[in-house]
């Protein structure tokens, strides 16, 4: 196995770290956005409304797949890499949530080319909150934020716990172990120091949060990390990441309906530390914010799942977002 080791080129292509993709079930296609090219998938007729997936970090497009093929007789399901991750470009130094909104607009305009329904998991769902505030008007509908860690994320959040109070320590393990664009890459060094440099309380949670067998073994790195660029994590806790995008900012901008997940967590009572996306309080000023502007916002609690929803348990994830969207378009209609 072979990762690029130097800062030498700007930015990575696909091509460069070729020998680590696996083939999936669907076809996979490529759109070049300016900056970067950005891999995704598509599937659905066309003539059904269309479905943004936005996947979390460290997971790529196909993280989707089991939801796409449950979701493709009521939508046109476009399922992407963000920069970074998977087949898209990796562009060391160019990670930030403003950035990745960015990116998506454009997808959106020279691909999907007519409004869609955003959904993401994790950070993908902090994205996806970054449209529903700052797209062009008319192009996104309405908005999934899958256990979205939403003021969790950021280094300093208005409300709640921080990153470093939270996942913070495993992304700066990846960064440190594995470098930026797999620069050291030394897994195994990194699964030897896990137990060290990781609190008991972290790994507690990870096992709740994260799909049996997502960890890999000593030798066997997991596909979803192969796919993901650690410095990604290292912006998150540095704060590089969100700079420009305050969170508090941004929800009080949110333009269209919003569907809230919420999955496992819980606040350690020794520590303070959370355990999980983000707090209940955090999730209450996050329905504040977004009913301030005049949108719903459906919250549905899962607190016994995993953090991913559609990767652990794809047909309730499927049932919730229809069920949901079937209202809102109830609703629509009643109100002409």
């Amino acid at each position: 196995m072979s990762h690029p080791t130097t800062y030498a080129k700007s930015y990575l292509e696909a091509s460069d770290h070729a020998d680590i993709y696996v083939p999936h079930g669907y076809p996979e296609q490529t759109v070049d956005l300016g900056e970067i090219r950005m891999n995704y998938a598509v599937t659905g007729d066309p003539g059904l409304p269309a479905m943004l997936l936005i996947p979390a970090q460290t997971e790529s497009w196909w993280g989707y797949e089991a939801a796409m093929r449950l979701l493709a007789d009521r939508h046109q399901i476009y399922a992407v890499d963000l920069r970074g991750q998977g087949r898209s470009t990796w562009t060391p130094g160019r990670y930030s949530l403003d950035i990745f909104g960015g990116d998506l607009v454009r997808f959106i305009d020279h691909v999907v080319q007519r409004p869609v329904v955003a959904c993401g998991l994790s950070s993908g769902g902090v994205i996806a909150a970054w449209l529903s505030a700052f797209a062009p008007p008319g192009q996104i509908r309405a908005a999934v934020y899958e256990d979205a860690p939403l003021f969790a994320s950021q280094t300093d959040p208005a409300v709640g716990p921080s990153i470093r109070q939270g996942v913070g320590p495993m992304f700066r393990l990846w960064h440190k172990w594995l470098g930026p664009q797999w620069s050291i890459g030394d897994y195994a060094g990194m699964r030897a120091a896990t137990a060290r440099e990781i609190p008991a309380w972290m790994l507690a949670a990870l096992r709740k949060m994260a799909p049996a067998g997502s960890e890999g073994t000593p030798t066997a790195v997991p596909q979803d990390l192969l796919e993901y660029d650690p410095e990604w994590g290292d912006a998150f806790v540095s704060g590089r990441a969100g700079v420009n995008c305050d969170h508090e900012s941004m929800l009080r901008q949110v333009k269209v309906p919003v569907l809230f997940t919420h999955h496992f967590h819980q606040v350690d009572p020794d520590t303070g530390q959370l355990l999980g996306a983000l707090t209940d309080l955090q999730v209450r000023r996050v329905r504040q914010l977004v009913e301030s502007t005049g949108n719903t916002f459906t919250y549905r609690a899962f607190p016994g799942m995993p953090h991913s929803l559609h990767g652990h348990d794809p047909a309730t994830y499927v049932a919730t977002i229809t069920a949901w969207a079937d209202a809102l378009a109830t609703s629509t209609e009643s109100e002409r």
